[in-house]
């Protein structure tokens, strides 16, 4: 097992190794001093979509969601709760699908709320609906098995 992880900042991109016997210690980017590993879901984009996803040695679960749509409004806090819960073993982000549908119709979204898991840029797992933190939290856990860590 690698002593090392490599953790993308998702403010500036910079791609960070960071020990894992210091992931507890709150990490900061070597650039924009930014959290790494901040217990809130990291709003993406489609400039920093691919980065993000791909790079990070920690699985990535990806909230696509939009402003109008009521469910994903209600899962909001609930995919809050559930970051925090996962801090250093999963990132949490969300994709506006409104201000990026080039990045929703690369994956295909076609109802939202829809989790993805990525494990190095590729899906290993997808959800759609609203949840509570709970059920998101073991949904992301049942699938890290299948995940190299």
């Amino acid at each position: 097992m690698n002593d090392t992880l490599i953790l993308p900042c998702s403010s500036c991109g910079t791609l960070n190794r960071v020990p894992r016997s210091r992931l507890t210690d709150v990490p900061v980017c070597s650039d924009c001093r930014e959290r790494l590993l901040d217990p809130h879901p990291k709003a993406l984009t489609a400039a920093t979509f691919d980065r993000f996803t791909t790079a990070s040695d920690l699985p990535v679960v990806v909230d696509f969601w939009a402003p109008w749509c009521a469910p994903c409004l209600a899962m909001a806090p609930q995919l809050e709760r559930a970051s925090a819960q996962l801090v250093g073993r999963a990132l949490c982000a969300k994709l506006d699908t409104q201000q990026n549908p080039d990045v929703a119709a690369q994956f295909t979204i076609q109802g939202i709320p829809t989790l993805v898991l990525f494990d190095h840029g590729k899906e290993v797992a997808r959800t759609s609906g609203a949840m509570p933190s709970d059920q998101i939290v073991s949904w992301i856990v049942d699938h890290l098995p299948a995940i190299r860590t």
